[in-house]
């Protein structure tokens, strides 16, 4: 088996979510959950402290108030678990869903203004979110901020219990 090369060895080629909790998602959701995953698969780094190098595939699930990292090598063999707190996260997820729902009445009737600056708000939480996530990450799993942007969507979908 070749050894994978410089950026291929810490990077996701997988990512699933845990879908036990989820009822349905709206049109708008589902769009941005299948855009996240698959900006993520295209460009992403992601280096677990500890491991040599992947490629990882990567199973996010939330279970007993804690933020799951199931990692896995590619072939599926079981890497480690992290979990996060999600108590941190809370605030800039309601935050985010709050400004969510504004953007998508604003679109309907909203002139491009304030459609514009409702999305410059909707970006801002979205880094502090990422952010947020980077630091949780700290010492356990290196990412950079284009991963994170993206983890922290999926993050959100799976706080949507509808």
């Amino acid at each position: 088996m070749n050894e994978p090369k410089g950026e291929d060895r810490y990077r996701l080629v997988s990512v699933t979510l845990d879908e036990r909790t989820v009822m349905r998602r709206s049109p708008e959701v589902e769009h941005e959950r299948k855009v996240a995953i698959y900006d993520l698969l295209e460009q992403n780094f992601f280096c677990p402290r500890g491991e040599h190098g992947g490629p990882y595939a990567l199973h996010l699930a939330i279970e007993e108030n804690r933020l799951l990292f199931d990692i896995r090598a590619e072939d599926g063999a079981p890497l480690g678990r992290i979990g996060l707190s999600l108590t941190s996260f809370r605030r800039v997820v309601k935050d985010y869903f709050a400004i969510c729902d504004s953007y998508y009445q604003a679109i309907r009737t909203a002139s491009p203004s304030r459609i514009e600056a409702i999305d410059m708000g909707r970006r801002g939480i979205h880094n502090e979110g990422s952010q947020l996530l980077l630091d949780r990450l700290a010492g356990k799993i290196d990412i950079d901020f284009d991963t994170a942007r993206r983890l922290f969507t999926l993050i959100c979908v799976l706080h949507i219990r509808q």
